[in-house]
């Protein structure tokens, strides 16, 4: 899909790309950190039809829910043909006792055999994430394991 850049002098940057419906969505990014979803009108492709601004915080957010399903959805399609194998998503809380410590801390795979193959932090995929990988709160953790497994997993990011 092609995403279109384009400089808006004195404000910052707008990306965008168009839909197979034909609307273009993007995102302004200002110069002082500000975010601006936009969707244009289907009519007329350079008129705003709907427009919401976003902190720092909420594009994250965002940016988790639109890419932590599909790396999720990609994993349980590559994995549908292992019996008892499923993939979840668990968050680190804040107040979680991982927040700020490592991936190795929890001793995952040791504890409850399941593997911990991407962290999703601000939109951003971690593959693989190795031992020293330090979480934070918000972080998406993308776990692989039995049932049995993925519940215990659960229950060590959240209570340690």
């Amino acid at each position: 899909m092609d995403v279109t850049v384009t400089p808006l002098p004195g404000l910052g940057t707008q990306q965008d790309f168009t839909t197979r419906s034909g609307h273009r969505i993007g995102v302004i990014t200002y110069r002082d950190g500000r975010f601006e979803l936009i969707v244009s009108d289907h009519e007329d492709p350079d008129k705003v039809a709907a427009s919401v601004a976003l902190t720092t915080t909420e594009t994250s957010t965002l940016a988790n829910l639109l890419g932590a399903p599909q790396l999720v959805a990609q994993l349980n399609e590559q994995q549908s043909e292992v019996a008892g194998i499923t993939t979840w998503q668990l968050s680190v809380a804040q107040g979680s006792p991982y927040d700020g410590r490592t991936l190795g801390d929890t001793e995952m795979r040791t504890r409850t055999s399941v593997s911990i193959v991407a962290v999703v932090r601000d939109g951003t995929v971690h593959p693989s994430p190795r031992p020293d990988f330090v979480f934070a709160a918000g972080d998406l953790v993308v776990v692989v394991g039995t049932s049995k497994g993925l519940r215990a997993a659960s229950e060590i990011l959240e209570k340690g």
